[in-house]
């Protein structure tokens, strides 16, 4: 019998990093669905009905808000303490605040860089989001959906 010392193998996952990789899957699936919404709205307020480029970003990002608030609800962060007041009350207040960063954001590129053309307004629009989803993913795990200590 010959013993091959050659291969590595590579050992799974610690579950605590699996269950991160999971949640940062289910994260941008969930996410990903609210960023198709928000440029949806976003390219036919701005660029079908030609209405004024931060109406379209905030309507937009707001309309996607509340369908990503019961994605991750049920979906990404199913396993963490059930639906409070507080939970809400935290969710769209992080929500909002990631609105303002995403609009301000945008505002910066669109009016202060003058990016305004539809191929520009749609990659200042893609990296406002990009940099507010960063922080709405971090508070929302830490803060918003908690883990119930009872099941823990």
């Amino acid at each position: 019998m010959t013993v091959n010392l050659s291969e590595e193998r590579v050992a799974a996952p610690a579950p605590p990093v699996r269950r991160l990789v999971l949640e940062v899957v289910n994260f941008a699936l969930v996410g990903g669905s609210g960023v198709a919404v928000n440029f949806l709205v976003f390219n036919v307020l701005l660029h079908g009905l030609h209405r004024a480029a931060m109406v379209a970003t905030v309507l937009a990002s707001l309309i996607a808000m509340g369908g990503n608030y019961l994605g991750f609800r049920y979906v990404t962060y199913r396993d963490r303490a059930s639906r409070t007041r507080r939970q809400i009350a935290l969710f769209f207040g992080f929500s909002g605040i990631g609105v303002a960063l995403e609009s301000g954001l945008f505002y910066a590129g669109y009016h202060g860089l003058g990016l305004a053309g539809p191929f520009e307004s749609n990659v200042v629009k893609a990296a406002s989001i990009v940099l507010a989803s960063a922080f709405r993913f971090l508070v929302y795990r830490t803060w918003v959906f908690q883990h119930d200590a009872r099941r823990a």
